[in-house]
């Protein structure tokens, strides 16, 4: 039987890129305690990125080292677990679109839920409540 932190770590390597992983999957295994002390080391180790309170998501492994998931994947990861409505701000838009050739600084994105900010490695994504 597999201890706590490793079925963490498989049930995280078996989602795809920008999976979201909460605290609440993982009563069934043990306490909240546990489950919390858990996932805290895991990200202390490297093993799990912690983009916002309660929310972890696995770092992506390649031949040049690890890095971040795409915030648009982790941003729409989260929108389908909290069931929100997410859309790219108006300048990110333009920019995928070809409107423009001016890339923003910081990824921002609207959504039916709260207003927070996610951290994904070293950049900043808003992701700012606006109304239907």
């Amino acid at each position: 039987m597999a201890t706590l932190p490793e079925s963490i770590v498989l049930h995280a390597k078996s989602l795809p890129e920008g999976g979201v992983l909460s605290p609440k999957e993982f009563l069934h295994l043990g306490s909240r305690a546990a489950v919390d002390q858990a996932l805290s080391r895991l990200t202390n180790e490297g093993k799990l990125l912690r983009v916002a309170r309660g929310t972890c998501v696995t770092p992506v492994s390649s031949r040049f080292g690890t890095r971040a998931p795409a915030p648009e994947k982790v941003v729409n990861a989260l929108a389908a677990q909290n069931g929100e409505v997410v859309t790219p701000h108006g300048a990110n838009a333009a920019n995928a679109v070809g409107l423009t050739r001016q890339v923003p600084i910081r990824e921002a994105y609207l959504t039916s839920g709260r207003t927070r900010k996610l951290k994904l490695g070293r950049s900043e994504v808003m992701v700012k409540h606006a109304p239907h």
